[in-house]
């Protein structure tokens, strides 16, 4: 008995007492860990939207590359993303590149999410046409939505994720978009571009968002669907004789990228006026209302004290302010007096505007813009070169086949913005970009090989877009591009008036920029 007491005492004191001890501190200390987790979690929420898409710890906005079917909370991309996701999901690995689609996806103003709601469209479309009508040419194109944020403030933490993206299993060898000539998206695709990464712009107008022609090329790698402000400026002076005895300057100040250079472009123009340029300052984000209307309506007064030969008003703004500065002219006190206001493609924003006053444009006034595209500029009568109905006519098929399964639905669908042509022709520059930099034998080309293509843009190798010829100068801009002047309607939406030329006439039919 007395051995078995000192056995049991042993057991007990060396191993059991202690076993039982050591288990419950683990316990414990796995229960005080669980606690901690969950105190972290309660304190920090999850910050993640989709694959590839967070929130910022100081915003709400979604922010980053979305590889997915993530529609950014708007409900109106939701048919357009869902088709890219299906045509990337049917893609075999290995056999695609990468595009992103670079937008302010999570904007708010109705009509910024419009444009980006058909630009978006426009991509998607042509995605689809180079895997499916391209007679089986390498390599396949995916695309993925990168969101630099509604004012692109979150540039930095998208172009991290693309440069990422190059390597691997992604490929990313081109971006694609950009959206509107702000300061952000101009650091963006400098950064962009610093890093190797081809750059297609489509909507992007600014003089200094572009290479050239100064010999200087800040963005290298950059390639562009639209023409510069100046060389819009040119068009609608060609079109409509601006005099300066007979035109007056309003503009933005201090101004972005877009505004600046179209006020320097407008004043260009009007360079010995009798009047001083009328500037009104608008609120940082220029989709914001701000107090902008008071100044409008002061300007409306002076636009009436000027002389009666005084019938041109050239706007240097947004397209906020344009609308307000048009809704101001509507109550001016000389509507016996005949107006037109020209401005540049942010008019194209006021096609379905609902604030617009329309009344305003029953009264002596009309307002101009030169368009990045319109469907009716190759419908009739078109010039026999610098664009063609056929290519319109190939995109028409494309949203008719869109309709439905398998290409669609992709949603309602515009056109008289510009916005879905205009995409849709800077995705097939960057097709075009990518699969012409394939080396023989490969099936892939490097990331450094793609943006060299742009210089060579040009004559036979040109891109017959739908909104006209693309043909690029060595510096990666599109020469003598097709400019759409277009009327907004009292009815609602705009009336194509004319095309105009940069060089005042269509480009040749060899289309091959002068030195």
């Amino acid at each position: 008995m007395a051995r078995r007491g000192v056995g049991t005492w042993l057991r007990e004191g060396v191993w059991e007492i202690p076993l039982r001890r050591y288990l419950a501190l683990l316990v414990t200390a796995g229960l005080i860990a669980g606690l901690v987790v969950g105190v972290r979690l309660a304190i920090h929420d999850d910050r993640s939207c989709a694959p590839g898409v967070a929130r910022p710890e100081d915003s709400d906005e979604c922010v980053g590359v979305a590889t997915t079917a993530f529609d950014f909370g708007h409900p109106q991309l939701r048919d357009t993303v869902r088709a890219i996701a299906r045509e990337n999901a049917r893609l075999k690995p290995g056999s695609y590149v990468t595009v992103a689609v670079m937008l302010p996806y999570t904007a708010t103003a109705a009509a910024n999410l419009a444009d980006i709601h058909h630009e978006l469209q426009g991509s998607y479309l042509a995605q689809y046409q180079a895997n499916h009508d391209s007679n089986g040419e390498s390599p396949a194109i995916r695309l993925v939505l990168a969101n630099p944020g509604a004012t692109s403030q979150y540039w930095q933490k998208m172009v991290a994720q693309l440069a990422r993206m190059t390597g691997g299993a992604d490929r990313l060898r081109a971006v694609a978009g950009v959206g509107q000539s702000t300061d952000n998206n101009k650091k963006a695709v400098k950064e962009l571009t610093r890093l190797g990464i081809p750059v297609v712009g489509s909507s992007i107008t600014a003089d200094d968002l572009a290479n050239g022609p100064s010999g200087k090329d800040p963005y290298p790698g950059l390639a562009r669907v639209s023409p510069t402000n100046t060389d819009e400026a040119r068009a609608l002076a060609s079109f409509a004789k601006v005099g300066a005895g007979r035109a007056l300057l309003v503009y933005d100040r201090p101004g972005d990228p877009y505004t600046r250079t179209l006020q320097t472009s407008f004043a260009a123009l009007i360079k010995d006026s009798p009047y001083e340029p009328q500037p009104f300052t608008p609120p940082a984000d220029r989709s914001r209302e701000g107090t902008t209307a008071n100044t409008f309506r002061q300007i409306t007064n002076l636009i009436c004290d000027t002389s009666r030969s005084t019938d041109t008003i050239l706007f240097a703004g947004r397209h906020t302010q344009l609308r307000q500065f048009i809704n101001a002219l509507g109550g001016r006190g000389c509507q016996d007096r005949k107006f037109t206001v020209l401005t540049g493609d942010e008019g194209s924003y006021l096609t379905g505007e609902k604030d617009l006053d329309r009344d305003a444009l029953r009264h002596n006034l009309s307002v101009r813009y030169t368009a990045l595209a319109h469907p009716d500029a190759w419908l009739k009568d078109s010039p026999k070169t610098g664009g063609s109905a056929a290519e319109a006519q190939t995109l028409t098929r494309l949203l008719k086949s869109a309709e439905k399964s398998p290409v669609g639905p992709i949603g309602q669908v515009a056109l008289q913005d510009g916005q879905l042509i205009i995409g849709y022709d800077a995705m097939r520059l960057a097709v075009h970009g990518i699969r012409e930099a394939v080396p023989a034998g490969r099936s892939v080309p490097t990331l450094a090989d793609v943006g060299l293509q742009w210089p060579q843009v040009k004559g036979s190798l040109r891109v017959d877009g739908a909104s006209g010829w693309i043909c690029l100068d060595v510096h990666g801009n599109p020469y003598d591009k097709a400019v759409p002047i277009v009327e907004l309607r009292p009815e609602g939406g705009s009336r194509f008036v004319t095309i105009a030329w940069p060089q005042g006439k269509p480009p040749s039919k060899e289309c091959l920029p002068p030195s």
